[in-house]
């Protein structure tokens, strides 16, 4: 790879309703984004391709779009992954330091013995993510290296996923001429374009509603703490509203966003939409109280899976930070206002945050483009910290996710800074 090829990554968000690929370029000052290609999305259903061939013409039509405005060839993306088959689970190693001193193999030694679970033949470790370390008993340790002690323990949170769902997206990948340098769990990108480091800190739950599936991150001490996945999104708002207002799921999707609202108590009651029928049939005007009395109720029904989730994780007593939504669903007018009905806690809309990014930062400032700028971040620390040429994966290769696991250590040991 040459100089200026390493200075660029691409992050591509492979969603059930849309397939974004987003160009960044590493410059002293950060990354700027100089290309944005977005286009819908054909081939998934809840996170999961379904359709590889429909799949791969989407992305190649979003990377060209990207490829034109940015001016450069794309060769490798860092993609996301999600869907209902994602599952997280904190796990806790120890061992005994050799010599009193902390040293780097105590600290390989004991992120291994975390890892040591037992994980079904058809399940991968996706992510291994740190959390803290605890010597003889004093927790909250981030940095253990060169410390005195005889007991190391460290707390790490591992997430899995279905074998062949990390296969369909590198292989559409593939298809489509791209190397995939690494996956990653798409709501840990979403958090590292927009949360902030105080609210990681006090506890925060993200919650990004895409087309297909909710993902759900919690935060708490600076370090990640629980991941689910919820196979309901928007595209079930979008089925609601055509059933309901028997309309095309085309002209339901551009109702939602032109005139959508998650509180019917916001709408006026002599606000008016005109809506579109099937068959060529004359469209018909109908208050715009009645669209928000259809998507109340679902965007209720999701909240309230949340709630469950986050009260099934045990932290949701340590969200001091509240709640951040983002994802394409999250820009229905009134949702923050009915998320904070039911969460009792503060919610805002999460957008990118301008102090990470610079170029065309405005055109991503939106929540539907948070997934792909986090990907474009977590690509450029791994570029940064890249030795040598870059690894890539490919869907002939079997040992796709030894390599996989080894490089999340490698990570892990990056974030620590040792």
């Amino acid at each position: 790879m040459s100089k200026k090829e390493s200075q660029v990554v691409v992050g591509l968000d492979i969603g059930t309703t849309k397939i974004c690929a987003i160009v960044g370029e590493i410059t002293e000052e950060g990354i700027d984004i100089i290309g944005i290609g977005h286009t819908p999305s054909k081939g998934l259903r809840k996170g999961v391709v379904v359709n590889i061939e429909s799949t791969v013409q989407s992305i190649k039509k979003a990377v060209e779009e990207a490829e034109i405005m940015s001016g450069r060839e794309i060769r490798e993306v860092y993609a996301g992954i999600a869907g209902g088959h994602i599952r997280g689970l904190n796990s806790h190693g120890v061992i005994a330091v050799k010599d009193g001193e902390v040293k780097e193999t105590d600290v390989r030694r004991v992120i291994d013995a975390a890892c040591a679970v037992a994980i079904p033949m058809d399940r991968e470790v996706i992510h291994i993510i740190p959390q803290e370390f605890v010597i003889d008993g004093q927790d909250g340790i981030k940095e253990p290296l060169g410390m005195s002690g005889v007991r190391l323990e460290s707390k790490v949170h591992i997430v899995t996923g279905a074998v062949t769902s990390a296969q369909n997206i590198v292989k559409c990948a593939n298809r489509a001429g791209l190397d995939v340098a690494d996956i990653i769990l798409e709501p840990l990108a979403s958090a590292d374009a927009v949360l902030a480091s105080d609210e990681k800190e006090l506890g925060v739950a993200l919650i990004d509603i895409g087309g297909g599936t909710t993902d759900l991150a919690i935060f708490h001490g600076g370090s990640i703490k629980y991941t689910s996945v919820i196979s309901v999104g928007g595209n079930h708002i979008t089925n609601d509203i055509a059933v309901g207002l028997r309309t095309p799921m085309g002209e339901a999707d551009r109702i939602k966003h032109k005139y959508g609202c998650a509180m019917a108590a916001l709408v006026k009651k002599d606000e008016t939409i005109e809506v579109p029928t099937v068959a060529g049939r004359e469209p018909r005007t109908l208050p715009r109280q009645m669209l928000a009395e259809f998507i109340e109720p679902r965007v209720e029904e999701i909240l309230e899976l949340v709630r469950q989730e986050i009260a099934n994780s045990g932290y949701a007593e340590l969200m001091a930070g509240g709640v951040v939504i983002t994802g394409g669903a999250s820009i229905l007018e009134g949702f923050p206002e009915l998320a904070e009905q039911i969460f009792g806690l503060p919610v805002r809309r999460g957008v990118p945050r301008s102090q990470y990014v610079g170029g065309l930062r405005d055109v991503v400032s939106s929540p539907m483009f948070a997934t792909s700028v986090g990907l474009v971040l977590y690509g450029a620390r791994q570029e940064m910290g890249r030795n040598g040429p870059p690894k890539k994966f490919g869907i002939r290769d079997e040992h796709i996710y030894d390599r996989l696991i080894k490089r999340m250590r490698g990570w892990f040991t990056e974030f620590f800074g040792l």
